[in-house]
């Protein structure tokens, strides 16, 4: 497997955005959890960057408070003093124009804990910014020998995707470049490999000859009220869709890689994104909730979907008319995310088809938290009778002998620090992405409407026949 174990070496982290939302919910506490772990290197410094001066000590008291905010931890939960002794901030902004603070105080940095330091820079911004501060990174000098993440998404359609290319690779080498889709970073959709590629009773299982259907569902029942004005402006297929949900699609559904390396890994998941089938109008579903347009800051005549479903044809060898089924959306029922192989019923048998509970045999990856593995299965119920019954069994991965389970953006941070590739995304695999959803991307037809608290539109359950959802179980 993919492995993140090399000690990285003396790194400045330069976080752009570092005052935003991004960096105070999720990289910056991310960035505390690998200090309690001991995985970042002895010597490294984290820059701040934004537009407004402050010292080091105000960012200072801005990272206790999002650490005592957000995700659970908090300064007495483990070394804070050696962790703000790291933290530095560069105001004035980072233009092409005008580097503000960030040149002196990388050079600072770099001062105290070497020449060589690796240069990481975070682009924790909005992505319409991302093409405008690489070339700030390249007109600067901080480009050479960087590495760069970038948040998702990495354009918004086909055509703005290909010339943030350009820009990035105008400046940068791909080896220098992390694309981040947390879902990737995840426990379960790692176990996805090991499960498969380390058990010869699920391998040899792993294809269309053995699966009826693929469903790839993450309802929430979170609201966008917090924060309508951007998602009025973004929607539920560029949110979730044609990011996170059709990576864990490709996670799925590639080849076997020639081996864990993280080139041979992110070369198989790109092969078969190629072999998706582009997503046709008649086989997704575009939802929004009732009220939605009622939210401050959406449209009166909104058309964003906060709901969609579709129906993903992988056309592989491996997988060939076997649906891919995908389905997330916003005020649903419950709240879950969770990768069901739905397993084809016995044929031939002694068992009669009319004997079998519907879809009886499952496999179930639940990406939700520090993960788990369940597994559904025919039996006979105890009793005089000779009826068959369905049962699950449950492996949360949290009581694993040994485990220690990483918040997929620690994860993924410390796969920056090291150099590792495996679980970001390619540029050839993510125009092929684009290109997968280019018609739904164009679809601005008023969404069916949906109840807060279901499971959807009508149209989006029968989607899924004839197998159906294993949602709601």
């Amino acid at each position: 497997m993919s492995s993140s174990t090399a000690a990285p070496g003396p790194t400045v982290f330069v976080l752009f955005g570092a005052t935003g939302d991004l960096a105070k919910r999720l990289v910056l506490p991310s960035f505390f959890r690998l200090v309690q772990e001991k995985l970042l290197p002895d010597e490294w410094r984290l820059i701040g960057n934004g537009r407004r001066s402050k010292t080091d000590d105000e960012f200072r008291d801005e990272v206790r408070e999002a650490l005592e905010q957000f995700g659970g931890l908090t300064p007495e939960d483990g070394p804070w003093d050696e962790f703000a002794a790291g933290l530095r901030f560069a105001g004035g902004g980072f233009t092409a124009d005008d580097p503000g603070e960030l040149l002196d105080r990388v050079a600072e940095a770099r001062g105290e804990i070497g020449q060589d330091a690796q240069l990481v820079h975070y682009l924790g911004l909005p992505p319409q910014t991302f093409g405008d501060y690489t070339r700030a990174l390249g007109a600067h000098g901080l480009a050479e020998g960087s590495r760069v993440v970038y948040e998702k998404p990495f354009g918004t359609s086909l055509e703005t995707f290909r010339e943030l290319d350009r820009v990035v690779h105008d400046v940068l080498d791909e080896s220098q470049v992390f694309r981040i889709d947390h879902f990737l970073g995840k426990e379960a959709t790692q176990e996805l490999r090991a499960l498969r590629f380390a058990n010869g009773l699920f391998g040899s299982s792993w294809d269309r000859h053995h699966v009826a259907a693929v469903e790839i569902d993450v309802p929430e029942t979170l609201d966008v009220a917090d924060r309508a004005e951007f998602y009025d402006a973004t929607g539920a297929v560029l949110d979730m869709l044609v990011t996170h949900l059709f990576q864990v699609a490709a996670e799925v559904a590639m080849d076997p890689p020639a081996s864990f390396a993280p080139d041979d890994v992110a070369a198989a998941r790109n092969d078969v994104i190629r072999c998706f089938r582009p997503l046709a109008r008649d086989e997704v579903v575009r939802g929004q909730f009732d009220g939605y347009r009622d939210l401050d800051h959406v449209a009166d005549d909104s058309t964003t979907e906060t709901f969609v479903a579709a129906r993903l044809w992988v056309d592989s060898d491996r997988w060939r008319g076997v649906p891919f089924l995908l389905r997330t959306g916003k005020r649903m029922a419950e709240s879950h995310q969770k990768v069901n192989l739905v397993f084809r019923d016995p044929e031939g048998g002694p068992v009669a088809e009319r004997d079998l509970p519907t879809r009886g045999n499952v496999l179930c990856f639940d990406l939700a938290g520090d993960g788990a593995l369940a597994l559904s299965m025919n039996v006979k119920t105890p009793g005089a009778s000779s009826e068959l019954g369905t049962t699950w069994t449950q492996i949360p991965l949290d009581t694993l002998s040994g485990g220690d389970p990483l918040p997929p953006y620690v994860r993924l941070i410390h796969d920056v620090l090291t150099g590792d590739r495996a679980l970001f995304t390619r540029p050839d695999g993510l125009e092929d992405v684009w290109t997968a959803a280019a018609e739904v991307l164009d679809d601005h037809r008023q969404p069916e409407p949906y109840a807060p608290g279901s499971w959807g539109p009508e149209a989006a359950l029968r989607l899924a026949d004839p197998v159906g959802w294993v949602l709601p179980g």
